[in-house]
């Protein structure tokens, strides 16, 4: 297995790339089943700035479940519909009460338009990465300044663009030892593959499966994400209407460092007087 492959088309390896990680839920889940302090980082979030919230990227409801059970009600929003399919059978489990706390809309995060603003926007676990380009990240942050209050929180982390990780060989697998796929049902060899290209600054991974026993059943999930700088996010977040209220760089609270591989930001709407823009 060679490097992620580009196909002629950049925009069908993007488009791959934001959807084939999500089309099994099964093994999304089994993959991060050991994430859990962001949800109780978005858990305390929530008990600080208010009942109601929107959720991008809800996804299988890792975050957005554990929210409900805690007495918020969330709307999420998702693109992937096997992501919001595992989700809606994991409410089959909950109580009444927990499952009429959720309400799900599939949809594009840049253009889905609710008639409603909530005093607090989560976007967690590198959702924002899918905005591939400027004018995808401006149109979803024209979509959080509509649906947000005065006065409320836009919270969202996304992972640090590290300068040794982006200049993997595309060529070397990484590898981690066997394990029973929880969708394949059998157990397989796992490589993962890394191509950044700097120009676009987009990372691709190839997530590569090999069944132990039959090697000739092999398949892979494509990955893509838009590497976003601290500064260069700074700005765009200026830009486009919002002020920075804080930075941190682990789900502890700690400050952002060199040595964070998170960064988790917090910012509110500015808004425009005759004098120009100030926050609110």
């Amino acid at each position: 297995m060679n490097a992620p492959s580009k196909p002629a088309d950049p925009g069908a390896l993007l488009d791959a790339g934001r959807r084939e990680h999500f089309t099994d839920a099964g093994y999304y889940a089994h993959a991060y089943r050991a994430r859990t302090d962001d949800i109780a980082y978005y858990v305390q979030v929530a008990r600080e700035h208010g009942e109601a919230l929107l959720e991008y990227g809800v996804g299988d409801g890792r975050i957005a479940i554990p929210l409900a059970q805690a007495g918020h009600r969330v709307t999420g929003i998702d693109l992937s519909a096997p992501m919001l399919d595992a989700l809606r059978r994991k409410l089959k489990a909950e109580t009444r009460e927990v499952r009429e706390r959720v309400t799900l809309r599939a949809g594009d995060m840049t253009e889905v338009a609710l008639r409603k603003q909530f005093n607090l926007i989560i976007c967690p676990f590198n959702t924002f990465l899918h905005l591939y380009d400027r004018a995808s990240a401006e149109a979803f942050l024209a979509r959080v300044r509509r649906h947000l209050a005065p006065g409320g929180r836009f919270v969202f982390d996304v992972s640090v663009p590290a300068p040794e990780d982006l200049a993997r060989d595309p060529g070397r697998a990484y590898k981690v030892p066997p394990f029973r796929h929880p969708t394949a049902g059998c157990v397989v060899k796992y490589e993962e593959y890394f191509a950044y290209e700097h120009v676009s600054q987009i990372l691709y991974v190839d997530f590569v499966f090999t069944s132990r026993d039959d090697p000739s059943r092999k398949w892979k999930t494509r990955l893509a994400q838009r590497m976003y700088f601290p500064q260069e996010l700074e700005a765009l977040l200026h830009y486009n209407g919002f002020a920075v209220m804080g930075i941190e760089g682990d789900f502890s609270g700690g400050p952002l460092t060199g040595a964070s591989d998170t960064m988790i930001w917090h910012v509110e709407r500015r808004v425009k007087t005759g004098n120009g823009a100030r926050d609110e």
